[in-house]
């Protein structure tokens, strides 16, 4: 039997002689149990927040994009291109054409950038969940649609149910009179398209007006080349190796770029925002941890003939250390334990039935409050919750044998 255990345990369970110790005791573990369970609801609610963030931006940001290290086009024709076009794993292969322009509507005007793509974009299904007004069409038979960022329809006042009213693009030509022109509009090439939709997902993405891939050749002048190429993958296709074997293959001249890479600085706010709030509430936890300190300190007065009886017995001072040591790490660890269940319950029941609502202003696609589970988050509060408890623990079992030679004599 483990003897320093066993006494560990007794001490835990039995009647102090003086009754604030077991106040201070309680106290001690409500305050784990409180942090713990706080940590890991939080933590869990970040997570929830960033599959919701991410989602939407994953919806119209594709797994990997080839794009030219130099200038702004490139010739697609090409044999490795064709090949990878037919490659298995690919879902969609998109070829992209984008350029800013000025858009007009009635009378007023705005500086966007217009993306025109191939047919393969509206593969993505998921297009539907970030259209707010309209539909997300491109094409119908030979005519050509637009389908807006919020921030464009939010400026122009767009409408598109007036099929009468179409959105005016505005792009320099490429061969423009270098004499001076009376007419300031002959330098442009000035094309109109009708708006079938408005979609919303983020400021940065909200300024594109999104057009077939033939309408943007017009406009631009470009017959063949294109400025990027958008590729989604089959489920199932690892996108790291895959863009692996692409970098390996197709040089130096083009730059290949996976989600995180095209979205850096959201993946970067979103890991940070997470620490900060883990960093936060750990120093919360850690003053609840601490409290252990003058719980064992007030246990170790109160049996201080306890020690000297099994110091008389021949128990070393490893041994009565080891107990007091197990006493406070039992203390805070099940402070840790109950917590972390209560978390995890209550994360489940507010990802089955929501029980805490947001405000109606939130733009979270979502009435409730997300929530997602990662076993490493319970893993790390449990690993925070023992490395801190260990080390008040240690503080206090260490005052249990300072004046143990005192103690046998008195005895």
């Amino acid at each position: 039997m483990n003897t320093p255990f066993y006494i560990a345990r007794r001490y835990l369970f039995a009647k102090k002689s003086t009754n604030a110790i077991n106040i201070i005791s309680t106290i001690s573990v409500a305050g784990v149990f409180v942090g713990s369970a706080a940590l890991i609801i939080i933590l869990s609610v970040f997570n929830g927040f960033e599959e919701v963030v991410l989602k939407m931006f994953n919806t119209i940001t594709p797994q990997i994009v080839i794009s030219p290290v130099e200038g702004k086009t490139f010739d697609p024709n090409t044999p490795y291109f064709n090949k990878l076009r037919k490659e298995k794993g690919v879902y969609s292969f998109t070829e992209v054409l984008a350029e800013n322009a000025l858009l007009r509507y009635n009378d007023k005007q705005s500086v966007g950038l217009v993306k025109g793509v191939s047919t393969d974009y509206l593969k993505n299904k998921s297009l539907d969940s970030i259209t707010i007004d309209g539909n997300f069409t491109l094409e119908n038979k030979s005519l050509n649609y637009a389908v807006i960022g919020s921030a464009i329809q939010t400026f122009l006042m767009v409408n598109t149910t007036d099929p009468f009213n179409p959105l005016q693009v505005f792009s320099p030509k490429k061969k423009a009179s270098s004499a001076s022109s009376v007419n300031p509009a002959e330098d442009f090439t000035i094309l109109s398209i009708p708006v079938s939709g408005v979609f919303e997902v983020q400021q940065d993405f909200d300024n594109v007006a999104i057009v077939p891939l033939r309408f943007a050749r017009k406009l631009l002048e470009e017959p063949v080349r294109i400025s990027s190429i958008e590729i989604n993958l089959e489920r199932g296709v690892d996108a790291d190796q895959f863009k692996a074997n692409i970098e390996e293959r197709i040089g130096q001249n083009f730059e290949i770029k996976d989600r995180i890479q095209q979205n850096k600085v959201l993946y970067n706010i979103l890991g940070s925002e997470k620490w900060a709030v883990y960093i936060i509430l750990t120093f919360i936890l850690i003053i609840a941890i601490f409290n252990i300190i003058g719980s064992l300190t007030m246990l170790v007065i109160d049996k201080l003939k306890d020690i000297a009886i099994l110091s008389s017995l021949g128990a070393g001072k490893k041994l009565i250390k080891r107990i007091f040591l197990l006493e406070g790490m039992m203390i805070t660890m099940a402070g840790c334990v109950f917590g972390l269940i209560v978390g995890l319950g209550f994360c489940l029941l507010q990802q089955r039935f929501g029980l805490v609502k947001m405000t109606q202003d939130n733009l979270v696609i979502t009435n409730a409050y997300p929530v997602a589970l990662k076993w490493k988050d319970f893993l790390l509060v449990f690993l925070t919750v023992s490395v801190f408890s260990f080390m008040a623990s240690a503080l206090s079992a260490n005052l249990s044998v300072k004046k143990i030679n005192h103690l046998n004599q008195d005895l």
